[in-house]
């Protein structure tokens, strides 16, 4: 989980008071789970609706906001099985708009394009590479902790992650060649 919130207090808390003060981050996490900002709403929509019926258990659990998120990428990984046409669109979101501060200085419509080709190579790949991804890269989680969420082992985790990485470096080399 990013710093400072897979072990966030929340015990004494409403449900109201942690959606509030969680809504952004999950938001965050969906927009990178599903490329579509519109999908991501509807997924957290649908899992605090579910965690609110369930928060007194929820925030007696070890980590509220670590049971959320896992019940964010279980929604996302349920809505994705269920679709019949993979419709993952690039939704233009930049990192920055994540609140990614990283401070790098240059050109906005490189940053804008760089986006928009990640976002279009990321819908290629099918859900749980995506997750993989998502969870390694985005979240900083080690494979332990994704196989534990995916219900897998760590050795899948690897696999999918190396397939996901050759997949991606394959559409990026096949679009150098298209441009040259």
């Amino acid at each position: 989980m990013h710093a400072g919130t897979a072990g966030a207090v929340f015990s004494g808390v409403t449900f109201e008071e942690f959606a509030v003060a969680r809504l952004p981050s999950l938001l965050r996490y969906a927009i990178v789970l599903t490329g579509d900002h519109d999908l991501a709403q509807d997924v957290v929509q649908e899992v605090l609706a579910r965690a609110h019926v369930r928060w007194r258990r929820i925030s007696g659990s070890e980590s509220p906001e670590a049971y959320v998120r896992r019940m964010v990428l279980n929604e996302y990984l349920s809505w994705r099985r269920t679709w019949t046409v993979r419709r993952v669109f690039a939704v233009g979101e930049r990192l920055a708009d994540l609140a990614d501060t990283r401070g790098k200085v240059g050109d906005p419509a490189e940053g804008v394009a760089d986006a928009d080709d990640l976002w279009r190579r990321l819908a290629t790949l099918g859900p749980k590479q995506r997750a993989v991804l998502v969870l390694r890269y985005y979240e900083q989680m080690q494979d332990e902790a994704i196989a534990d969420l995916l219900g897998c082992r760590q050795a899948t985790v690897r696999s999918q992650a190396a397939k996901a990485l050759r997949k991606l470096r394959l559409l990026s080399e096949q679009q150098v060649r298209i441009y040259t």
